[in-house]
């Protein structure tokens, strides 16, 4: 009689663990998750050409024209709440001098504000970097 009941308070002890492990876990992972999807996109782009750059906002999903280039930002995330922030967008670039591929973007994909060279924009006459994310 005595090990029946020391059986079923076994169970329910592992169940208790497991619905505490669980609610930790599942707290814990929403926590970790504090990237905050941004309107706006912060670049900084260098004309290599006088050497001067500029701060451009961008508005997701609107098309930027600078001098030869249309810049478009499609997302931005920031998770500032984190302890090693990161500051990420997905940006398109086309070359407007180049009249026979007009759709063609020369740059299109993820740029890091840590890390630019991850993924690197190569351009003759214009450098393009990741500031913020608002």
């Amino acid at each position: 009689m005595q090990i029946k009941k020391n059986i079923k308070a076994g169970n329910k002890l592992i169940l208790f663990l497991f619905i505490y492990l669980l609610s930790i876990f599942v707290t814990f992972k929403t926590n970790s998750e504090t990237n905050l999807d941004g309107n706006n996109t912060d670049i900084k782009i260098l004309d290599k050409i006088s050497s001067k750059n500029e701060l451009i906002k961008l508005v997701n999903n609107e098309e930027f024209v600078y001098k030869d280039l249309a810049i478009k930002s499609i997302k931005c995330t920031d998770s500032k709440f984190d302890d090693n922030p990161e500051v990420k967008a997905y940006i398109q670039v086309r070359d407007l001098t180049k009249k026979d591929r007009n759709n063609v973007f020369i740059f299109n994909g993820w740029m890091f504000s840590s890390s630019p060279s991850i993924a690197p924009f190569d351009h003759p006459v214009y450098d393009i970097w990741l500031v913020n994310c608002y």
